[in-house]
């Protein structure tokens, strides 16, 4: 199955991706992990990206766009892939239709997280991370045992400088303005699931899995 996962800061692609993958054993590709391995393996993209990126410039599209083609045919991707992070413009989105479509790994189904801005707020500005190992918790909803230290490694758990209210509200207005339209994109393809991520991971992913089923 091929699967795409959108949704705004704090809605739950990581949570969602993570049971996903479990339970259907695809790859998780991530262009920015992706962006790095081709950088770290000294590749032809992955040189040519290094040199943008050196340059204090964005990597190009088509830069992208073909390491993700090649990331999708290598064999691991046999069952299909979860793609996190991408496309993230129209523009994108259209270029990366047509490379599925070519490479026969079409888009089958595109999981749109949808929360509501207070709970997003919520869940943010509570979000709490290990500076050691990247676990993360929440001050109501997932407190660790002791205020402040993690119950995995006993590091520190801080607050990331941009898990704030304003930059909550900054990050929506450029989901709005450039996720929305990929969103609208697909959804003309008729591939799109809405669904209200406002809910306990267990309910949310019981519908992730429902829709999911039809492609098993």
């Amino acid at each position: 199955m091929n699967i795409l996962i959108m949704g705004p800061a704090g809605a739950g692609k990581g949570t969602m991706s993570d049971l996903i993958l479990k339970e259907y054993e695809i790859p998780h590709i991530s262009t920015g992990d992706m962006l790095r391995e081709n950088v770290k393996q000294g590749t032809d993209l992955g040189n040519e990206a290094k040199s943008y990126m050196e340059a204090g410039k964005l990597v190009p599209d088509d830069v992208i766009n073909a390491m993700v083609e090649e990331r999708l045919q290598q064999p691991d991707c046999q069952k299909g892939y979860l793609l996190d992070g991408f496309p993230r413009t129209l523009v994108q989105a259209e270029a990366f239709n047509k490379i599925a479509e070519k490479i026969g790994k079409p888009v089958e189904s595109v999981i749109a997280l949808e929360v509501d801005f207070e709970v997003l707020k919520d869940r943010i500005t509570g979000r709490r991370i290990c500076s050691d190992c990247g676990a993360i918790f929440h001050i109501r909803n997932h407190a660790p045992k002791v205020e402040g230290v993690c119950d995995e490694c006993g590091g520190t758990l801080t607050q990331r400088k941009d898990d704030t209210v304003e930059q909550l509200t900054v990050r929506m207005e450029e989901y709005e303005n450039n996720t929305k339209p990929v969103i609208d994109f697909f959804e003309k393809l008729g591939v799109v699931k809405h669904i209200n991520a406002s809910r306990d991971k267990k309910e949310v992913f019981a519908e992730i899995k429902e829709t999911l089923s039809a492609f098993e």
